[in-house]
């Protein structure tokens, strides 16, 4: 009889302890459940006011310069209602004001540049911050945003070459060397342009710095997702002058306004 009594007090403990789990755990996931909630209405509530409030956003853009054109990646992460710190990896090319394209006659030959000796790239990876200036005012309105940022630009050199006649009447691709200056500058020789992919095994690396500032226009109807008009300027720095075109003059600095379009989406 005494082994009995234990035994069920033994059962009676167990099953209370369980009941006591089960009811811990029901709990906690109906608190996980109030704190989903009271996320969803509070991001709806801010939708509505027209707040931009996140924890982490990963943008892309595509940019139209006043001497090029570029792409760009950024990740940024939220430090305070209006702040974030912004991590962007840029690809860019400078192209150079008195460039010209001739050719063109024959649809299946391309195009080419008389007088360019390299073509010019810039792989850059930054750092900056954002603010924002303006909120929405509501899900509809416009966000203003200011940015600035800066880094390290790498700029990348790749020779241009050309197709000319050879001496038996056939023809090949050359790049300008002060040897050969006179065939690579014959109009009459020159037959066409080269592939784009021509002479990427032959790039220089010339490393140098970069900043640049923005406004930034976000339009997009909803707190997760960014659509937005950029508006800015820049200025890059090269430790050594840069050759793009023959009997013009060489540069280190490069100033230039841009247009972009972003867009993305935030957490």
């Amino acid at each position: 009889m005494k082994k009995l009594s234990v035994l069920l007090s033994f059962l009676l403990c167990g099953t209370s302890l369980f009941a006591q789990d089960k009811s811990s755990a029901t709990d906690a996931k109906a608190d996980k459940r109030k704190e989903k909630q009271q996320r969803i209405s509070s991001i709806i509530r801010q939708e509505e006011e027209g707040v931009i409030s996140y924890n982490k956003q990963n943008a892309f853009g595509i940019q139209l310069r006043t001497n090029g054109y570029g792409v760009f990646y950024e990740l940024g992460k939220m430090k305070t209602p209006r702040f974030a710190n912004i991590y962007s990896i840029e690809l860019t090319e400078i192209k150079h004001p008195k460039e010209e394209k001739s050719g063109g006659e024959n649809i299946f030959a391309n195009t080419y540049i008389y007088g360019k000796v390299n073509n010019f790239y810039q792989a850059k990876v930054g750092f900056g911050q954002q603010y924002i200036l303006g909120q929405k005012g509501n899900k509809n309105g416009i966000a203003v945003i200011g940015l600035y940022q800066g880094g390290l630009s790498l700029g990348l050199l790749k020779p241009y070459y050309l197709q000319v006649l050879d001496s038996v009447g056939g023809s090949e691709f050359i790049r300008f060397e002060k040897s050969d200056s006179a065939r690579f500058l014959d109009k009459s020789g020159i037959v066409a342009g080269a592939p784009f992919t021509r002479g990427f095994n032959q790039l220089k690396v010339n490393p140098g710095l970069y900043a640049k500032v923005g406004l930034r226009f976000d339009f997009g109807r909803s707190n997760e997702s960014i659509q937005a008009i950029e508006i800015g300027m820049s200025v890059d720095a090269y430790s050594k002058k840069v050759q793009q075109m023959l009997y013009n003059k060489e540069n280190r600095f490069f100033f230039q306004g841009h247009v972009a379009f972003v867009f993305g989406r935030r957490k």
